[in-house]
């Protein structure tokens, strides 16, 4: 059975404290609660992984990705505290990547996707890196729709990229300018 999700990519830091005005709010506000991701999420996260995922992430790979200097975790939970989605971004020499997004399949659909999408957004400003790039399933096409709706554009294929199934992998971008053909 494909697991498609909302994207396949890999990473993660946890320097950041959420606070009132970093966007976070709005998600208790309807009623799921984004967070930086702790140690304490990492078995849970490895769950989300196993069930979003053909190539989940290891446990130490999870574990990494709060030690990162250039990574950061989001853990997404419903009112009663279960976790429901996570998101990994990493931000380098001025440019920022999707490395991993997640949703609980029984989750989808609600927004829960656009809550992490607007953390990037969120963090992409906070570490003045206006160009994100992605990769995703070429067959995943909600994860797709949403990148698009967040204005990225698909740039590049990756052939037989993914496995379990074999699949291309799109290279989608939103740059802050054009890029300079060569």
């Amino acid at each position: 059975m494909e697991k498609d999700i909302i994207h396949e990519n890999s990473n993660n830091h946890n320097k950041y404290i959420n606070n009132e005005n970093s966007g976070e709010k709005s998600a208790e506000q309807a009623g799921a609660v984004l967070r930086a991701m702790t140690v304490d999420d990492i078995s849970a996260v490895k769950q989300i992984e196993q069930t979003c995922f053909s190539d989940a992430w290891s446990e130490k790979l999870l574990s990494d990705l709060l030690e990162s200097e250039w990574d950061e975790a989001w853990v997404l939970t419903d009112t009663d505290g279960t976790r429901i989605g996570y998101a990994n971004f990493r931000f380098l020499a001025g440019e920022g990547e999707l490395m991993r997004i997640a949703v609980l399949p029984e989750h989808r659909g609600c927004g829960e996707s656009k809550k992490l999408m607007d953390r990037l957004e969120i963090s992409a400003k906070e570490k003045e890196a206006p160009d994100l790039t992605l990769e995703v399933r070429a067959g995943n096409t909600p994860a797709i729709n949403l990148y698009i709706s967040y204005g990225f554009q698909a740039e590049a294929v990756r052939k037989n990229y993914y496995q379990n199934p074999v699949e291309d992998a799109l290279i989608m971008w939103r740059r802050s300018v054009p890029s300079i053909p060569t």
